[in-house]
């Protein structure tokens, strides 16, 4: 079995509990740092956790850095601490040094590659780069001769264009035009593989997360809320609207962990890896589409209004779904691996994952 440090996660959860609050996340959606929460997060390693020791990391393993996204997920972090960790993860797989502060990546939306430029500049615009206002650098995927290379820009390399909803605040349209601060080529395999496939690995940890918050806060919500001289819990709709939301949370988390265990057993260039991604990215989609609109009907009018905290995880989770292709973009790519497999194969590839 395979399992995160349960200290780290303990440690994290609680530093979450006391700093990530319902007035953060707010401020955070109006353009407001939150400066403290990444102070701290930087101050336990965990923003850095998949950089080894030597190299002024956290040393943890692929495990615990899947189990940090969850966490983020769950507490709907207002700062790019999981695209810090996928940035930091590319870069030192790729040898280049890792830079201090809060970072992002790109694309998130689409998988198309930064086209180059003249001069060794790059420019083109990418949709809904994550934290675009307070990144300090952003990790991208580049067009080159030889294939798809990874780069590093610093600020200077992108300017905001529009905000983006439904996650107002914290992603938004860019314009990039500069030269990177550092670039690696084309080594074992795409690098336009490799960040879809931990992107949208983490992503659906992050879902997986938010849907057992929502989960707890619909439940608590419906034993104390009263309509009829009783509990609304008490009706049977509601009953079984929250089984069914239970249970799209249980699918997404299984489907998560999943997509986590071939990863590291497999690694990312493994056609097992590449199932199990996009079973992942595909199951906790639905359930994030399910999961809201159950949450939603449950809570009726107060969980649409901004003082309420659900919408801090429904709007993420209809982003989330987006991130690293949609459900129906992995639906016809998974197809396609299984055609491309053969009927003979598939039976042993299921039941190796």
């Amino acid at each position: 079995m395979i399992q995160a440090d349960p200290l780290i996660m303990a440690t994290l959860d609680k530093l979450l509990a006391d700093q990530c609050s319902n007035d953060v996340v707010n401020a955070a959606d109006n353009g407001q740092w939150p400066e403290s929460l990444w102070q701290s997060l930087e101050a336990t390693g965990l923003s850095r956790a998949w950089i080894s020791e030597e190299a002024g990391g956290g040393g943890a393993s692929l495990a615990d850095g899947f189990a940090i996204a969850r966490l983020s997920g769950h507490h709907a972090v207002p700062v790019p601490l999981t695209e810090t960790l996928l940035a930091s993860y590319l870069l030192a797989a790729a040898g280049l040094d890792v830079p201090a502060g809060p970072m992002t990546i790109a694309p998130v939306y689409g998988d198309a590659a930064l086209p180059a430029a003249a001069n060794g500049r790059f420019s083109g615009t990418v949709q809904r780069l994550p934290f675009a206002h307070s990144a300090q650098h952003a990790v991208c995927t580049v067009t080159l001769e030889s294939g798809v290379g990874l780069a590093l820009f610093d600020r200077s390399a992108w300017r905001v264009r529009e905000v983006a909803e439904p996650a107002r605040g914290i992603d938004a349209d860019v314009t990039f035009d500069g030269a990177p601060v550092a670039i690696v080529g084309v080594g074992e395999g795409d690098w336009g593989d490799a960040l879809l496939l931990m992107g949208a690995a983490l992503r659906s940890q992050q879902m997986a997360g938010a849907l057992a918050h929502i989960l707890a806060q619909s439940s608590d919500y419906a034993q104390t809320r009263t309509q009829f001289g009783r509990a609304i819990v008490k009706f049977q709709v509601v009953q079984h609207n929250l089984a069914i939301l239970a249970g799209e949370a249980a699918a997404a988390s299984a489907a998560a962990d999943t997509a986590m265990k071939t990863i590291i057993q497999y690694g990312l260039t493994d056609p097992r890896t590449f199932m199990a991604v996009a079973s992942a990215k595909i199951r906790a989609g639905e359930a994030a589409n399910a999961g809201a609109a159950i949450a939603h009907q449950v809570h009726g009018a107060i969980g649409f209004t901004r003082e309420y905290s659900l919408h801090h995880r429904t709007r993420r989770l209809w982003a989330w779904r987006d991130d690293f292709l949609p459900e129906r973009v992995w639906a016809a790519r998974l197809g396609q691996l299984v055609c491309d497999q053969g009927a003979d194969d598939l039976w042993p590839m299921l039941t190796s994952i």
